[in-house]
């Protein structure tokens, strides 16, 4: 199965969808720049090939960095605020702790060698010239590669302006037919007609063209898409008199970027009116969407729900729309640059907010159904799905929380998603967003209960206790205020669990207790019943009551396997091994916790994985592997750190974990401790958990998406 991204050390750079041509020696200087530069801005107008081009030196020097080359595509962000999520979200960073977020990323990125791409960041340029300035400071290692349509005005920032491609006639001595606008043209117009060839016949139009578009990549595209319909010479004429017609439009704007809009605004002209219309509207769209989404949110007024795949396809065919499969299907993306030129025609069409509206209904009601569906068979699905529509997510967030009158439907968001935050590697992006949206919506509300427990269960998951309780215990005041007796009992769970992690036996049995049997025989399995359960048994096993925590373990998994839940399942799978190796059964013990983990690395649960690798390093001392413990404990505590705090800073796991250091230093010394030790250190997630489970036995009897 494929790891997560940011499991790897390879990177997650994106394939490349199409052939590059030309920039031979932009690419050599920028890689000499890239040598003696820690931070590069490639720079240029909008279309002219920034991203392609920082993709594609990429690909060159992957190999040059041991910790792999990230991408961030920083374009659908709105938020600078959340900059520093984005990127570590991107990085597969599962940051849950309550820390400044640069602090955990500067951190994680300290002693790794890495090229960190940041695309588009002209929207965003002062949050992204002071998060470069901060990460370059304190990570020795760290390259960056950022491109914007203007410099960020960072220390240390060196610049390469991207010009365009070089057109025939620049150089009298160039042969036009390898010329690099030309050959772009060629290359893209044999794409759509196989057959088309520049030659002899068609080469002073090829050429005509190229200098007339001055040599924009994106321009070039667009006009060699229009060779299913059109000659080279008809293509021509027609741009001719569409830059005619716009001569003047713009005294402001620079000539080339008169160019671009008008090859676009050509292309669009071009266009069917429901095209036109479809193209607006999927301007609302962040990131990439599917075809039930551009349905719910864009038909309508002309535009038929039968109708948006024959558009949608029309779309594609004219290369307005980016189309590729995914293993849950199709997806589909509008171009950045067509992206703002769909959403100025939307704003012209009086529809923009009535289109975000509708976009924040359709996640909305895809968050309520994941919700809903999260401790069911297709768990794993929903955990792809709603990590893929994250960018959307966000959008329809920055919406709830910047139209008046929206706050509440905000609260109704961030709660039905508390899985995304908890269980999907986003706590601390789900902190700060339900942080916002409590403060817009002071006022005691049903919505505003149910976001005040779900605070509190990831401020738990942070190790922020006090957080954690303030969050319940305000949850359930304004319960009783509003009659919401649900909300009480969930926040009763949630004081139960942060009296479990600081250790508070008593207070932890009484109140998971009376969560367990509110719970019991409903389908509140998460995050009422299930959790209750495996907390509960984890107080029962600091206590010696064994037999009582195997019981509601064997309980637990049973409701698990029935209901087909698998994030759970793999946490009544951990205590379970700590039932056992208590109880003196270590094979049974091992067997327990490596079940675990496989369940977990289909989910990107770092606490998880490193909860269970530090039980296995302790059952490796035991069988006398101290080598194999040293290596464990440090790649445990290298994510541990990218989680957040090392064992939740909770005696519960504290007291053992140092114990087992300690062992294990006495039986082989400090030396050899430590050189095991930073081996692990240096493992990616992904190479922990094959390292931690040292056979794949039995990946293939869980349940697929």
């Amino acid at each position: 199965m494929a790891a997560p991204a940011g499991w790897r050390q390879e990177g997650n750079l994106p394939v490349e969808l199409t052939g590059f041509v030309g920039r031979t020696r932009l690419l050599a200087s920028l890689r000499q720049r890239l040598q003696e530069s820690r931070l590069i801005t490639v720079t240029g107008i909008g279309g002219v090939g920034k991203s392609r081009m920082a993709l594609r030196l990429a690909h060159q020097v992957r190999r040059r960095f041991r910790d792999g080359v990230w991408y961030v595509d920083l374009a659908r962000l709105q938020d600078p605020a959340m900059v520093y999520h984005t990127i570590t979200a991107a990085l597969g960073i599962a940051d849950q702790s309550p820390r400044e977020g640069s602090d955990t990323l500067a951190e994680w990125l300290a002693e790794r060698e890495i090229l960190l791409i940041l695309d588009t960041c002209e929207h965003l340029v002062d949050a992204c010239a002071r998060l470069t300035e901060d990460l370059l400071g304190t990570s020795p290692h760290l390259r960056i590669l950022a491109t914007s349509r203007r410099s960020l005005n960072a220390a240390g920032e060196h610049t390469v302006a991207v010009p365009p491609l070089t057109v025939p006639g620049e150089d009298l001595s160039d042969d036009p037919f390898t010329n690099e606008a030309v050959e772009l043209f060629g290359t893209r117009a044999s794409a759509v007609v196989p057959d088309f060839t520049v030659d002899e016949d068609n080469i002073a139009a090829v050429a005509e063209l190229c200098r007339r578009l001055d040599g924009i990549p994106l321009a070039i595209e667009l006009a060699a898409v229009r060779l299913r319909t059109l000659s080279v010479e008809q293509i021509l004429a027609l741009l001719a008199d569409r830059f005619s017609l716009l001569a003047g439009a713009s005294r402001t704007a620079l000539p080339r970027h008169q160019t671009l809009r008008a090859a676009i605004g050509w292309s669009h002209e071009l266009c069917e009116p429901a095209e036109r219309l479809l193209w607006a509207r999927l301007s609302v769209f962040a990131g990439d969407f599917d075809l039930d989404a551009a349905r719910q949110v864009c038909a309508g007024d002309a535009l038929p729900a039968d109708r948006i795949l024959d558009v949608i396809t029309g779309l594609v065919d004219k290369s307005v729309l980016l189309s590729f499969a995914t293993p849950a299907g199709q997806r589909y993306r509008l171009i950045d640059t067509l992206r703002q030129y769909g959403g100025e025609w939307l704003d012209k069409l009086r529809e923009t907010q009535d289109l975000r509206r509708r976009h924040r209904d359709h996640y909305l009601r895809l968050a309520e159904l994941s919700e809903h569906s999260w401790s069911g068979p297709r768990q794993v699905h929903w955990f792809n799905r709603m990590r893929q529509e994250h960018d959307n997510i966000r959008v329809a967030l920055d919406y709830c929380l910047s139209a008046p009158g929206e706050e509440r439907v905000g609260l109704e968001l961030l709660s039905a998603l508390w899985f995304l935050w908890v269980a999907c590697g986003f706590a601390r992006e789900g902190v700060v967003y339900l942080e916002r949206a409590l403060k817009a919506s002071p006022a005691p509300s049903r919505e505003r209960c149910k976001a005040l427990w779900v605070l509190a269960y990831i401020r738990s998951a942070q190790g922020d206790m006090a957080g954690a309780l303030a969050a319940a215990e305000q949850c359930s005041t304004d319960a009783v205020r509003v009659g919401d007796s649900g909300a009480v009992l969930l926040a009763t769970k949630m004081q139960g669990t942060a009296a479990m992690l600081q250790g508070d036996a008593k207070k932890a049995t009484a109140l998971l207790g009376v969560a367990i049997e509110f719970h019991r025989g409903g389908r509140e399995l998460n995050p009422g019943l299930l959790p209750a359960i495996v907390e509960l048994s984890m107080v029962l096993l600091a206590q010696g009551e064994f037999e009582e925590a195997e019981t509601l373990l064997a309980d637990c998994l049973q409701v698990c396997r029935e209901r087909g839940e698998l994030w759970l399942r793999s946490y009544a799978w951990y205590v379970t091994s700590l039932v056992h190796r208590e109880t003196g059964r270590r094979d049974e013990a091992l067997v327990a916790c490596k079940e675990a983990l496989r369940i977990k690395r289909r989910f990107h649960d770092v606490l998880g994985i490193v909860l269970c690798v530090d039980t296995l390093a302790r059952l490796g001392l035991e069988a006398g592997e101290p080598e194999r413990t040293a290596t464990l404990l440090g790649a445990a505590q290298a994510n541990w750190r990218t989680f957040g705090l090392p064992q939740f800073g909770s005696p519960f796991f504290t007291t053992e974990h140092e114990q087992c250091v300690k062992e294990c230093k006495k039986l082989v010394g400090d030396a050899a401790y430590d050189e095991a030790y930073a081996a692990g250190a240096r493992f990616s997630l992904g190479d922990l958990v094959e390292y931690a489970l040292d056979d794949l036995d039995g990946l293939d009897d869980l349940p697929e998406d």
